[in-house]
Parts: structure tokens; sequence; C-alpha cells
């Protein structure tokens, strides 16, 4: 398989394209789906090949004897991370939304207050708003297309009721590769003002060349007694939709706290999910460093035909396949730009405000697809600001 296939999704429940006409007013024979994060690649053929096997055998029972899951996930942080897990540290959830509401229930209580450096993943505040919690907004400083984090302004905005801090790691929207100085920091506010750190760590896998992730785990260790690592290989491999994620938990304590949560609604893995999780972990090294290659070409076409546009720019990624840009310079309205997009360009990307305080002027892109779907997205842009050149 290329990367330069292109695959025809429509009309396969896929919400990334199926959806994006009663969202965006964008019709998927004519448009361009950049909104979900999922990308228009088949995973590995590894995975394939595996669930092939699957689907062969014909009988569909639970999951059980998860020995060589768990040891397929240690090895490839172990590798690609240097992250040592213990595998009785693993817990397997419908993905890292499920996972972070799991967290909310197990270590927050309704009325509590959650701290978001925003703007950040727009599930968050819905899964925190629905679960009767509140969003405390920190907005990041962005400093010429470059967020940063401001802890001097936080410690104005807390109101005394945060008991919990969900962290992007890499950060999604904006692609920062956190460096080890702003992970300590992080650390160091949560314990100051005693939050539970959960770390989202899901984009880990998709880092590009002149950066490094760290895991929170390795970066403050000593923080093990109020920290939540959450990864999952539904971003790095592109199975998404097997929904299998994993909270991480070195910490005992925490860790009988999230196991009373998860026994109390019956969370249990899926059997595609988590077999195809093991392949991909297992067998997947080559077709992730070739898929970092393939988006890092992407990401260069789009940033370089954005930013030649007046008044746009699009964040330099460090990490992830999600193009922030941001229509402040052309002096537009929210209405207006977003009409360009949706209606000329006839591209359906995500509106800025919905992850939160610092979103107002931005768009999120997907370039997880093909490349001759980009350089047709920049040329549908050129053409729907071509006034403005």
């Amino acid at each position: 398989m290329s990367f330069d296939d292109i695959i025809d999704r429509r009309n396969t429940h896929s919400s990334k394209w199926d959806a994006m006409e009663k969202l965006y007013g964008v019709s998927p024979e004519t448009g361009i789906a950049m909104w979900v994060a999922d990308m228009d690649f088949k995973p590995p053929q590894c995975v394939i090949d595996r669930l092939n096997r699957m689907t062969d055998h014909g009988v569909f029972g639970y999951y059980a004897d998860d020995k060589s899951y768990k040891d397929a996930i240690c090895g490839w942080m172990l590798r690609r991370h240097s992250w040592k897990i213990d595998p009785d540290s693993i817990f397997t959830t419908h993905g890292l939304v499920n996972g972070t509401g799991l967290c909310l229930q197990a270590f927050t209580q309704p009325g509590d207050a959650i701290v978001l450096f925003t703007p950040a993943y727009h599930a968050f505040a819905r899964v925190i708003n629905a679960a009767g919690r509140t969003v405390t907004e920190c907005v990041m400083a962005n400093d010429n297309g470059h967020y940063t984090l401001d802890f001097d302004a936080y410690e104005a905005v807390l109101t005394g009721r945060e008991t919990m801090l969900i962290f992007c790691s890499p950060h999604n929207p904006g692609g920062r590769v956190w460096s080890q100085s702003e992970l300590q920091q992080v650390a160091d506010f949560c314990v100051k003002h005693d939050l539970i750190l959960v770390s989202d760590e899901i984009h880990h896998d998709l880092v590009f060349a002149g950066h490094k992730h760290i895991p929170m785990t390795n970066a403050a260790p000593e923080i093990l007694d109020r920290l939540v690592m959450i990864t999952a290989p539904s971003k790095t491999f592109n199975i998404a939709g097997l929904h299998t994620g994993n909270v991480i938990i070195e910490d005992m304590v925490l860790r009988q706290k999230f196991a009373g949560t998860m026994g109390a609604f019956g969370i249990s893995g899926n059997n595609a999910g988590l077999l195809a999780a093991e392949a991909a972990y297992s067998g997947g090294d080559a077709w992730v460093d070739e898929l970092v290659a393939y988006l890092t070409e992407n990401k260069r076409i789009f940033d370089e035909g954005i930013n030649a546009i007046p008044g746009l720019q699009s964040m330099q990624l460090e990490a992830t396949y999600l193009a922030w840009v941001d229509f402040s310079g052309t002096g537009m309205a929210r209405e207006e730009f977003t009409t360009r997009v949706q209606d000329v360009a006839k591209i359906a990307a995500n509106h800025g405000p919905t992850f939160g305080a610092g979103g107002d002027n931005f768009m999120r892109f997907n370039l997880g697809c093909p490349r001759s779907v980009v350089q047709d997205a920049v040329a549908r842009m050129q053409a729907a600001f071509g006034d403005l050149q």
C-alpha cells in the first residue's frame, strides 16, 4: 500500500466523510474532509492480516489472556520512548475519551473544576461538562505561532475547586512537543495545587525530526502518586474506530481507585481492537517511520501554501498531523473566513472555538491524507482567499 492511494471512504459509515455535510455544509461529492482526527490511510499490513485471521476463524467470542497484548505495548514504549512499563499498570478502555471520562469518575467529584491549557482537544471539555464538572481554562500564550505556558498567569485563574489537570503531550491542536523544562513546570504546578495529572500522550509516536517526545513519567518521576498516563494505538496506526486505549497508572492507590471505577462500569476490551493493537505494536515500526516521513512532506506543502496567503499562518507542527491555522491576520470576522473555507474552498475543517479560549481565530486541518488531497486543499484555499494576494 502507498500513502498516495486514494481510498474512497464515502458511504462507509465514516464520521469524517459521511457526517461532514450535516455538520459543515460541505458535500462529500465535491468537498474535502479535513476535520475528524483519523487518517485516510490503511493501517500497517500486519494489522490487516491479524484481523483477517480473526474473521477467517469466524467466532467472535470474549477476549482473554492479555499477556501478549500487554507485552506488545510494553515493548513498543520501551524501544520507541525509553519508557519502562509494568504490565499490571495497564488498563484497557474504549479509546482515550472513554479513558478520560473514567479518570474523571475515579479521581474527581461533581462540582470539581478541571484545568485545561487551552486551546485544547475539544472532547475534553465535552466529557468534563457531561460529568458535572467544570472547566478552568488556562490560555496558552501564542508567541509568533508557538504556544508557551504562562504559569504566573494561571495562578490568578484558579478558583480553588481544581482537582485535576488534563494535559496534551504532544499538544493538540497546536502540535507542540514539550521540553523537559516545560514538563517539569507542569508537574510542579500540579504538586503546588494538589492536582491529579492526566497526561494524554496519544500523538507521541507522530513527532517530526528535530523534536523528541518525553513521557511525563520519565520527565517527572517524582509525581507518580498523582500521575495517570493515557495512550492508544489509534492515532499512530489509524485504528481509532476500534476504540482501544490504555490508561497506565503506576501508583497503587490510584490504580485501585481506577480499577474500582472500571469494575463499576463493566468496562472490558473488544476482541478486534486488542488483536489489532497487539499486531501494530509488534510489527508496525517501519510503517510508522514511513508515515512520519510522509506527513513531514505533507505539512511542508501545506504550510508553504497556507503561509503564502496574506493574513494566514499555519503553526509550525512539531508533532501530530493536525495543522492549526490562524486567520487573525486577515482582519476578517470568524464567520467570514469560515464561510470562505467551507462554502468557497469546500473544505470541512474543525472550528477553533470548539477547542476553548484562544481558539476563536483558528481552524484545524487534518493532513493525514494522500498528498494530492493536501495539494488540492492548498489550491482551494489560495483561490478562496485569492483577493488577499
